[in-house]
């Protein structure tokens, strides 16, 4: 048995889900470390007050997602997430809070600043009419006064801009890699953007706007030199905070 696993009964309809989830909390938390291994399927399914089914599949979810090794005649061993794990937890490390907050914003923005560079000099490049048009169209779509509108409004604004070219670039792994990014930042919070200084990105309502023109312009090497500066105030505001 493992000492100190913080485990709930289930009680809702989701019921490999919720295990899961709480399993995933378990391995990022560093409650299960790597190499420990878990408890047999029925005690779990006892511990969990589950059916066995419902371990399986919760499992088959935990295998998936890199955090375990399921092999078979031997026990299930935790694995190091951080070796075997991909984009997928990011989710889950913002819920659980295994990586202080502060890190991982700066992580995620690092990642979101390298990849929406190569994203818009790509759909300078590759996108189409309409494409263009969307990006344009974005860019002029943030709040004039962004310091007196929401902070709903001035991200959704920003992130509609970021998907349009991202969509523009024709690069299905940048969408997706942007989709889990969004996750994460949804799972922190306005709180934790504000905190953290991501809204005084949105100060300068025209930058989107300039760079939407060398875009629209089929310029592929300005939006190489625009973007950075653009991206890069989050994670100055964030480098403050450390």
């Amino acid at each position: 048995m493992i000492v100190g696993m913080e485990i709930q009964p289930i009680a809702r309809a989701a019921v490999s889900d919720e295990v899961l989830g709480q399993l995933v909390a378990e391995i990022l938390s560093g409650r299960l470390a790597p190499g420990d291994p878990l408890p047999a399927e029925r005690e779990l399914a006892l511990r969990f007050g589950v059916n066995r089914h419902a371990i399986r599949e919760a499992l088959k979810g935990v295998r998936q997602a890199g955090l375990v090794r399921i092999s078979q005649g031997d026990k299930t061993r935790v694995l190091d997430w951080r070796e075997n794990a991909g984009l997928d937890v990011l989710v889950a490390l913002a819920a659980t809070g295994a990586v202080p907050p502060a890190e991982l914003m700066r992580d995620v923005f690092e990642m979101r600043r390298s990849l929406a560079v190569d994203a818009a000099r790509l759909c300078a490049q590759r996108a189409d009419d309409t494409q263009i048009a969307r990006v344009v169209e974005a860019a002029a779509a943030y709040p004039e006064r962004a310091a007196e509108a929401t902070p709903e409004a001035v991200v959704g604004a920003d992130i509609d801009f970021w998907l349009a070219v991202i969509n523009g670039s024709g690069n299905l792994a940048y969408r997706l890699a942007m989709n889990t990014l969004l996750s994460g930042l949804d799972s922190l919070g306005i709180p934790a953007m504000r905190q953290l200084g991501l809204l005084d990105e949105y100060a300068d309502r025209d930058a989107p706007i300039r760079l939407a023109r060398p875009i629209a312009d089929r310029d592929v090497a300005a939006p190489t030199d625009l973007a950075p500066p653009l991206l890069s105030r989050v994670l100055d505001a964030i480098a403050t905070t450390e």
